[in-house]
């Protein structure tokens, strides 16, 4: 076993980060917040089973496997990614100062989203949060993971590559992964990545507008309005708001004494906040996770 300490940006907090949305309870992530710390399974020439916590001088990441450089510095980047290192907040905590109600957000160092280490594992898991219970989307992400992934010294399994994915029929995908009408969806996506058709992965980098990059993704099957606003929060562009039933629904209670209104309403809430918007209400609405 080997632990490698990493240092961590100044407006960062560890415990608001993993429970920042729904992420840290889906597979490879396992989370135990009675001893806080969360799990995952990172590539690096092959899957290792990390564990990390906070301490002192930031993070410390125990790694059940030997590693050489090349890997230590592989995992180095992988977390700075899942935890967001690399993203200038500073704007959005300028905006949203002057705002009482988002007070806690700077005080909690709050905004940063937990995400996957590639863009292809969070596209689809957010492919199995559309039109299901949570409870649906754990069951499909887990199978994905038990059922495709490869493990690693110590048991675990990491998320399927594109190619594990793509030798599979769409029968698997609906009898084993259970993700009915999404089973094509899956095989198709990985087909494509597979044969070089589509590069998920460029998504992070591209010179692209956001409105541009939202018709790329919508071309994903799969990939409506919310799943690609739900997916550009994790690319670090928050123009949409990503409304689905329980946002709204929280909506509802905070701003509108329980009733159901039209989303037009609810964009009009936030638009003050500009490309924040979609980090603003998911922060107003999930100020009680912790």
């Amino acid at each position: 076993m080997n632990k490698i300490i990493l240092e961590t940006p100044r407006e960062f907090d560890f415990r608001r980060t993993v429970l920042s949305h729904g992420w840290c309870e889906l597979l490879p992530f396992k989370i135990d917040q009675e001893n806080w710390t969360i799990e995952t399974v990172l590539h690096a020439n092959k899957p290792l089973s990390v564990k990390i916590c906070e301490t002192e001088n930031g993070l410390e990441i125990e790694v059940f496997d030997q590693i050489d450089d090349t890997a230590e510095a592989k995992i180095r980047r992988d977390i700075g990614h899942i935890f967001r290192f690399d993203e200038n907040l500073s704007e959005f905590y300028k905006l949203i100062k002057p705002e009482k109600h988002l007070a806690w957000v700077l005080k909690q160092k709050a905004g940063r989203l937990l995400r996957s280490t590639t863009v292809f594992e969070d596209l689809v898991k957010t492919i199995c949060t559309t039109n299901c219970s949570w409870a649906l989307t754990k069951i499909m992400v887990t199978n994905l993971v038990e059922k495709l992934g490869e493990p690693t010294k110590d048991g675990k399994k990491a998320f399927p590559t594109a190619e594990k994915m793509a030798t599979q029929s769409t029968e698997f995908y609906k009898e084993e992964i259970r993700s009915g009408y999404r089973a094509p969806y899956f095989k198709e996506l990985a087909e494509k990545i597979v044969e070089g058709k589509l590069n998920v992965e460029n998504w992070l980098t591209t010179d692209l507008p956001t409105k541009e990059l939202k018709k790329e993704m919508k071309k994903v099957k799969g990939v409506g309005d919310y799943a690609a606003d739900n997916l550009l929060k994790l690319l670090g562009r928050y123009d949409g708001l990503a409304l689905d039933s329980w946002l709204r629904g929280q909506f509802y209670k905070k701003y509108n004494d329980g009733t159901v209104c039209d989303d037009k309403q609810i964009e009009k809430h936030y638009e003050r906040f500009h490309k924040w918007r979609g980090l603003v209400i998911w922060c107003d609405m999930t100020e009680k996770w912790m």
